[in-house]
């Protein structure tokens, strides 16, 4: 006699045989496997007794309960209920029959080294380097003849190296995928190929399912089995997905999977990457031989797919980096490009120094101007002006008209922003005299601008919609410094006393009356540097 767990609730069904222990758990290496949240990896032990099994729980989260008595160890007999976590069984006890074997069909004969019907074989992955020799030992077939395995040998083995080789020439991610999906289908008899990835969630995401015809698979393949590859990393062979317990998908059965094989993508540091997957609706078996050469196919293919991964990953951050060098230092540009939080909506309260300077008169100055000359001006005038700010550590905000609005503490701010937006600004008046200087001697129109410094806490971060970000700084201390800046003359540099307050070695400083501006209860106080 022997004992069948049957599921209460569920189609879980579990044949219970043998002496040695038996155990239940999340995990497919699992002699009785059920995949649901509230069991425990190795959940429960199972021992079979002539009077029924005695059930001990494992230290599960979610405890293992007898007819609704929660229990540590107990002797379950045939008509009790035992509850893993909430899966519930009920215990049979059942007189075994011994199995017919099926006639194979007319004009099919048996394969060597394919598994017995229904069978499944779960295999752990090898560490990277050993995949491919595993691939190399799976080319000996010792049930094929030496003219087949001869020819089997040679094309496997040209295979793996064409593998290795011409999968870190794809040019993409995409053509990268492609070809790994090329190559399954020329060394493997299956009747579809499927890529899933994982994405930044952990989901598995489909990106290629085709059949040999090259024509997209539009079913989906068995979850059940993808994810028991990728979550427990192992590779899977079923000869018969539909009838095997630990597939209880609906896809395995509606799909009439005949036999599949499954086997994660995994990387460096173990990381799982996706699945390849293969199946058959036909009669067709794959072997033990098949699954040991996918596995060293596949962990080809995800060293590549990682490479190929980590080249696009490289070439956003250059182009990220690029755009963000136009606004920010380029070692303060590296650093946001390479955060994984720099294109994100949102930012934070930090407290920054705000620079605005100011072409005086630059709407006379237009009108005598044609396009391309205006244009030539700027260009030369903004070049020198930005460079004034990246050389002191700045971060320009934004070009306002003939505006420059630049300031120091956000993304990252260092205790000496204050000094150094000062120095950027008697900078940029000592270049715009150099620049005028020049401008003289070829006969073009000279410029003369106000700056306005201000200091305080501001919101700073990436505004607008997922189409379109700017990296910014909003708050009243921005709007003073603007003000500051219109109030100033020509050649003159304004600052607040907040400002004054935060220099650590200011410059020759006199106070003028204090300013009224729109929006303040109160005049503020206002300091010109003198030059």
């Amino acid at each position: 006699m022997h004992f069948r767990l049957v599921g209460v609730g569920n189609e879980h069904r579990f044949d219970l045989t043998g002496n040695a222990p038996l155990s239940v758990g999340r995990a497919v290496t699992n002699d009785c496997p059920v995949v649901d949240p509230t069991i425990s990896r190795k959940h429960a032990e199972l021992r079979l007794t002539p009077q029924g099994v005695e059930v001990t729980d494992a230290g599960s989260s979610n405890g293992t309960f007898v007819n609704g008595v929660q229990i540590e160890h107990s002797l379950v007999v045939p008509g009790d209920q035992v509850t893993f976590g909430k899966v519930a069984f009920k215990l049979e006890a059942v007189t075994p029959v011994r199995p017919v074997a099926a006639p194979a069909p007319a004009g099919a004969p048996a394969r060597p080294g394919a598994p017995k019907g229904g069978a499944t074989i779960v295999r752990q992955i090898p560490k990277t380097g050993e995949s491919f020799a595993m691939g190399l030992s799976a080319i000996v077939d010792p049930n094929a003849s030496a003219a087949g395995q001869a020819q089997q040998d040679s094309r496997r083995l040209s295979i793996l190296l064409e593998v290795s080789k011409g999968l870190t020439r794809a040019a993409d991610i995409d053509a990268l995928l492609d070809k790994i999906a090329g190559y399954a289908f020329q060394v493997l008899e299956t009747d579809r190929c499927a890529i899933l990835l994982m994405d930044e969630y952990r989901q598995l995401q489909p990106k290629i399912s085709r059949d040999r015809r090259g024509d997209n698979a539009s079913s989906e393949i068995p979850q059940s089995i993808a994810r028991m590859a990728v979550d427990d990393k192992v590779a899977v062979l079923s000869d018969d997905a539909g009838e095997d317990q630990r597939f209880t998908g609906q896809s395995v059965l509606l799909q009439k999977v005949r036999s599949a094989m499954c086997v994660p993508l995994v990387g460096s540091e173990d990381r799982a990457l996706g699945v390849l997957y293969v199946d058959n609706f036909s009669l067709k078996r794959f072997t033990e031989s098949d699954l040991d050469f996918l596995i060293a196919f596949a962990g080809i293919a995800a060293v590549a797919l990682e490479n190929g991964q980590f080249a696009e990953r490289i070439k956003r951050e250059a182009l990220a980096r690029s755009n963000f060098e136009r606004f920010f230092t380029p070692h303060l540009a590296a650093r946001i490009a390479s955060s994984p939080d720099a294109v994100k909506l949102g930012g934070d309260k930090r407290r920054v120094a705000v620079l605005f300077s100011d072409i005086r008169g630059f709407t006379a100055l237009s009108e005598t101007m044609n396009p391309d000359q205006m244009a030539a001006l700027l260009t030369e005038y903004f070049t020198e002006m930005v460079e004034c700010v990246f050389r002191h550590g700045g971060t320009l905000d934004k070009f306002i008209g003939d505006a420059v609005m630049a300031q120091w503490g956000a993304p990252i701010g260092e205790h000496d922003d204050c000094d150094r937006a000062m120095q950027a600004a008697l900078d940029m008046m000592a270049e715009l005299d150099r620049l005028n200087a020049r401008w003289r001697v070829e006969g073009r129109p000279t410029v003369e601008i106000g700056i306005g410094l201000n200091v305080g806490d501001v919101f700073a971060g990436n505004i607008g919609s997922d189409r379109r970000l700017e990296y910014t700084v909003i708050g009243d201390p921005v709007n003073v410094s603007s003000r500051l800046c219109g109030a100033a003359e020509k050649g003159e540099i304004l600052l607040s006393e907040p400002f004054r307050a935060g220099l650590g070695s200011p410059p020759p400083l006199e106070p003028l009356p204090p300013m009224e501006f729109k929006g303040k209860s109160q005049a503020l106080p206002v300091f010109r540097v003198k030059r």
